[in-house]
């Protein structure tokens, strides 16, 4: 294992990634140069390689990402004080498409077993969906999910009602607060998954949202064209539709977009209106029962082999620290480029984390009118962001820049290590559809559970998300396959972490070995022999993008 205590990422980096924590006057070195530590630097930041004054430029995986404001010497902590993001502007260029494919022997006639959808995809899962039109269906929801789920056999999650329990009977006992906050407590965990009535069908899943009326007509639009997304998507057999009736969203523009995405669309689909269908005991019956028809439907579908080329996996980030753009970044970039070289897609998202390397990612365009594509939607995102004060340069949170990610031109060089680095098929905006094999640029927020929501209905069949700071997020049909950045998080937080890639920064696995070991990982998870945390917590987060300003 090694024990190198520094990082320079790119040749053309002026600044050094701190591995460890290095107290003020330690002495480095790296490449034969050394550095004596200005003052203290927490592992994931990052400090100068040569004495900065105001103006000068800060480059990280070889390109602009700030510009000091204040002098900083040699062996200096960049930080917010003393640096603020800087990016380069990008123009629409040469294309440069050619790339060195991976190796991709050790997964040759490599096969996973799907569910084979009449449209030619295949699905990791096996869902059915209830999708309301409107927010105003949504306590109709609620009440089909309780009449439902855990009588059909989904009730899967851990509850706590022991808890409230036992708290009861401390407090009914006389015990005082101090021995209360004390105790021991235990939690059930809900697990129905063998008393399924219908083994094939791996839930029932309700896609609440706040949506649907109020808004503009462009907003309505965008919602049917995600909830189309989710309804014509590989994991899902089908789906019940409920209407009020009134509401912007209406049933013709769901089914408008259902054809854009799927014009011979077949699955089974049952839609109500509670206007027409007038009380709510008789609108709740029928949607009851129609949904347990389609269940009954659902179940006759069952897992067959298919080729890799039939993944389509999301490339997510969320809670990100300075380690991320290092190890699982690169690593499932790594996958990104296996996946693509055996004809499979992927879909690379959250354009606010591509801030600084538009660039690389234009050139990489198959041709002029991608990159133009990428170009308009890039500025036309930022120029609205800057109309209301803001700015992609507002992007990092509090805890990315707490771990590292001080600008947002740094998290974006290494989020974009996701997309590995093969030329960019296609650019979609939200919400549409992959239709080409490769990588594909979808144009989302950075917000984590928007973009994954937007990646899930574009037609990520598995998910792969990054986290330095760990996050449960999860999808309600795609599985989301949570990947640690560094391994006292994996360690820290097991129940709702997968992967560790933090063995990349220890010297224990090399990033061509940790993008192998996660694509073994994603077979198995899209052949239904692993199930990943985000499922087994019941993780079903779902939120649109309303096509205002969301970073």
């Amino acid at each position: 294992m090694s024990t190198q205590t520094i990082l320079k990422v790119h040749p053309a980096d002026n600044v050094l990634v701190a591995l460890t924590n290095l107290p003020k006057d330690t002495k480095v070195s790296y490449e034969g140069q050394d550095y004596i530590i200005q003052e203290n630097v927490k592992a994931k930041h990052k400090f100068a390689t040569t004495d900065l004054q105001p103006g000068d430029s800060i480059t990280m995986y070889g390109v602009l990402v700030g510009k000091a404001q204040q002098p900083i010497k040699k062996g200096g902590l960049i930080s917010t004080t003393n640096v603020k993001h800087a990016a380069n502007d990008f123009t629409i260029g040469k294309r440069h498409t050619e790339w060195v494919q991976p190796d991709i022997a050790r997964f040759k006639g490599r096969t996973f077993n799907g569910y084979h959808r009449a449209d030619g995809s295949v699905g990791t899962a096996n869902y059915w969906v209830v999708v309301p039109m409107v927010f105003c269906e949504n306590r109709n929801l609620d009440v089909l999910q309780q009449a439902l789920v855990t009588d059909l056999g989904y009730g899967r999650n851990r509850t706590y009602q022991r808890q409230s329990q036992q708290l009861v009977q401390l407090y009914k006992s006389g015990k005082s607060i101090e021995q209360i906050l004390s105790a021991d407590l235990e939690a059930d965990y809900q697990n129905n998954a063998n008393q399924r009535l219908f083994p094939n069908v791996d839930g029932i899943k309700f896609l609440t949202h706040d949506g649907g009326c109020g808004g503009t007509r462009q907003d309505a639009q965008a919602l049917c064209g995600l909830l189309a997304g989710y309804i014509t998507h590989p994991n899902v057999a089908g789906a019940t539709v409920l209407s009020l009736g009134c509401q912007n969203a209406q049933v013709s523009m769901l089914e408008e977009e259902i054809k854009k995405r799927s014009p011979e669309f077949s699955k089974p689909m049952y839609i109500l209106e509670q206007q027409k269908v007038g009380t709510e005991s008789a609108f709740l019956s029928e949607a009851i029962k129609q949904t347990f028809a389609g269940l009954i439907l659902a179940n006759q579908q069952h897992r067959q082999p298919a080729p890799l080329s039939k993944l389509c996996i999301g490339l997510e980030c969320g809670g990100s620290d300075g380690f991320s753009g290092i190890s699982a970044n690169p690593a499932i970039g790594y996958t990104s480029d296996l996946l693509v070289a055996m004809g499979g897609s992927v879909i690379l998202s959250e354009f606010p984390e591509l801030c600084g390397v538009e660039q690389n990612l234009s050139d990489r365009c198959v041709d002029t009118a991608t990159a133009e594509r990428f170009s308009h939607l890039m500025h036309t995102y930022n120029d609205r962001a800057k109309a209301v004060g803001s700015g992609f340069d507002m992007n990092p949170s509090p805890g990315n820049i707490r771990d590292g990610l001080i600008t947002d031109a740094i998290k974006s060089a290494g989020a974009a290590k996701k997309g590995g680095t093969s030329p960019v098929t296609d650019v979609l905006d939200y919400p549409e559809k992959v239709t080409k094999p490769g990588l594909n640029l979808l144009c989302t927020p950075g917000n984590d559970v928007e973009s994954t929501s937007a990646e899930v209905a574009a037609g990520a069949n598995i998910v792969l998300f990054t986290t330095g700071l760990g996050t449960p997020t999860g999808n309600p049909v795609t599985p989301v396959v949570k990947i640690a950045t560094n391994t006292a998080l994996f360690e820290r937080m097991r129940d709702i972490i997968d992967i560790n890639t933090g063995t990349i920064v220890e010297g224990a696995e090399t990033i061509k070995q940790a993008g192998e070991r996660i694509l073994d990982y994603v077979i198995d998870v899209a052949s239904g022999e692993t199930q990943v945390a985000a499922v087994r917590h019941v993780q079903d987060d779902f939120i649109p993008w309303k096509r205002g300003v969301s970073l």
